[in-house]
Parts: structure tokens; sequence; C-alpha cells
């Protein structure tokens, strides 16, 4: 017999569901752990006194901040251990991210990077505070902590992100054609187009977790970032040939990025960060296949912030 009673908390918990994976992700770094902490959530307000609940998408957003910042906290060693440098799982993004720079900003690679480098308290905070906008009464009630512990981490972590993320103006369209000229220059071997769209100190950041081959270190320097980036139209890589290989221009993660596929999978993302110029200061290379699960999918996330 079907339980009438349970269709509207239903209907309540899938109204709210988008809002609640871009929490959790934004606090995690991980879609597959965001869509854990969003089901588990969806456990929680089953098994709720429902009829005691004033505030159903603030009660959803503590239960969901909470169980990001446990997952987290229980992550944190793998990602200390984890072979070569960790990057944030890459995710299809369109909708509010799309029109909102702010929305765009908080959830790009770059932005994930900076976040890793927080405490699992202070991340927690930065992504409510700052990014949805909570009051620290209502954080502070989310995270289990004082009003006054609040304070002090949303200090610490706007302090110490604002020191490594500097703000200026994202010129979006300058963005994708840059993007456009980069990819074509990549996939036609074009070193010396791909040094023009480089700043000469830009770092190239790449991520096989030990599954593929993949750089263990930063790659430093307009010229070698190009080399890199120009051996794809020549080398065979991951068992698929270069003519074998398809590079398609996509959001990621707020911003335009490349997906370059195999003819049965995806075999990397790569994201870009730019300078006040335009030029490319940071690029994020995902190649572990364990991270591509979202983007091999092809689910498109809305992760706007409203």
């Amino acid at each position: 017999m079907t339980d009438l009673s349970a269709r509207p908390g239903q209907q309540v918990f899938h109204e709210h569901r988008r809002l609640l994976f871009s929490v959790a992700y934004r606090v995690l770094g991980s879609a597959a752990d965001a869509e854990d902490a969003v089901q588990d959530a969806w456990i929680k307000w089953s098994a709720a006194d429902r009829s005691q609940v004033a505030d159903p998408k603030a009660y959803l957003t503590r239960i969901v901040s909470n169980l990001a910042l446990e997952r987290l906290r229980s992550t944190r060693h793998k990602r200390e251990t984890y072979v070569g440098p960790w990057l944030p799982e890459p995710i299809l993004t369109g909708g509010d991210a799309s029109e909102a720079v702010t929305d765009a900003e908080s959830v790009s690679t770059a932005m994930l990077v900076v976040l890793e480098t927080l405490s699992p308290l202070e991340r927690a905070v930065f992504v409510l505070k700052e990014v949805f906008d909570f009051s620290h009464a209502e954080i502070a009630e989310a995270v289990e902590r004082s009003e006054a512990a609040v304070r002090q981490a949303a200090h610490r972590a706007r302090e110490h992100v604002r020191a490594r993320r500097p703000r200026f103006a994202a010129d979006r369209t300058q963005q994708r054609a840059a993007t456009e000229r980069f990819l074509a220059a990549s996939t036609g071997g074009d070193v010396n187009a791909l040094m023009e769209l480089l700043s000469p100190d830009v770092t190239l950041w790449t991520d096989g977790g030990g599954k593929v081959r993949q750089a263990l270190r930063p790659v430093v320097g307009a010229a070698t970032v190009a080399g890199w980036f120009a051996a794809i139209a020549t080398v065979t890589y991951q068992g698929v040939k270069p003519a074998d290989m398809k590079a398609d221009l996509l959001e990621i993660n707020g911003g335009p990025g490349m997906v370059f596929r195999g003819p049965d999978h995806v075999i990397a993302t790569v994201t870009f960060d730019f300078g006040a110029d335009g030029r490319i200061t940071a690029i994020h290379n995902v190649a572990n296949p364990d991270k591509l699960q979202a983007v091999t999918g092809g689910t498109t996330y809305d992760i706007g912030t409203r």
C-alpha cells in the first residue's frame, strides 16, 4: 500500500535537491561524494518529524552541510596521500552558472583548488557564508559550532581565499574565445599559437591519481606547457591514437573547458584560469578515470546558489 503522506515530503525534497547538491559539491569538490551526501540527506529527511520543520529549505541545507562536512573530514587523509596533484572532480554545468559570474566563479576549478587548502570547517563556513549568504547564526546551527567559532572561521577563510584568489572582472566572451583558440592550437599541434595564449609563468596541474600516466608535479612555463599540449596531436595517449581522439568545447565548472574523448570513453577534461589580461595563468587537467564519471554520464548540473 502506498504511503500517501510520504509524497509531500518527497516533493519538497525534490524542489530543493539542486540547491543541496550545489552546497555539497562546493564543500566536497567531488560530484560522487556530493551525490552521496544528498542521498544521505534524503534518508534523514524521510525519517524526520516534518511536522516540526518550519523552514524545509533551511532544515535540508543544515542536514546536507553537516553531512558534507563529516564526509570531507573522513576523506582528508586520502587526499593528503593522493598520487600527484589532487584536483576536484569536474562537472558539466549550465543554468544559472552560465549567467551569473559569482555562481560560476565559486564553482570554478581554480576556486575549488583554493578551498582545498582550507580546514574542513573553514571550507564549509566559507561556502555557506560567502557563496550562499547564510547568517553566522544559521551556519553555527548547520555545522554544530558556536556562533563565535563560526565568525572566526569565516574571517580566516575569507582572508585565506582573498590572498590566493584575487578578484578581477571576468570577460566570459574573451575566455570562451581564448579556449576555442587553445582547442584549435592544441589539436593542430601549433606551439606558437599556444604560446600567444599563455602567461609566461603559466602552471599546468595534471591529475591522473596514479591510474593513468600524468605529470606528478606542476608543469611551469609557457614554452613547456605549450609543448605538452602540442604533443596531443602527435602521440598516442592511453591507447588512443591522435586520429581517434575527439575534443569538444563544453562548459565545465561554470566556464569554458575541453573534453577529450577516445572512441568509447572520456580521456580527460581541461579547464583554465585567466589573468586580468585575458591570458591563461593556470590549466587543470583531470585524467583520473575515477573522476570522469560525472562528465562521462553527460549530466549537466545547475549549480546556481538560489
